[in-house]
């Protein structure tokens, strides 16, 4: 398992909105992966991740092991740094 020290909660207002909007578009787009943003339309599960980020139940996370940003229910990020059981 990744190290969560290696893992930032970048607050999405920190980013431009075109860094913002290209995140969120491969998100919802990505392929191999149950996002659970397959049922709407591009714009409707766009509109949905951006309410779930304004409303603080999904963050942007930064992993700095691979270098890549991800958009993450916030309960995963709880349950995550509470650490192992």
């Amino acid at each position: 398992m990744a190290d969560q020290r290696e893992k930032l909660v970048i607050p999405y207002e920190q980013l431009s909105s075109e860094a913002l909007s290209g995140l969120i578009r491969e998100f919802v787009t990505r392929d191999g992966t149950d996002s659970g943003y397959t049922r709407g339309s591009l714009v409707e599960n766009i509109a949905m991740v951006r309410r779930q980020l304004d409303s603080g139940q999904a963050v942007v996370v930064y992993d700095a092991r691979s270098q890549t940003s991800n958009i993450v229910p916030v309960e995963v990020v709880l349950e995550n740094a509470k650490g192992p059981n």
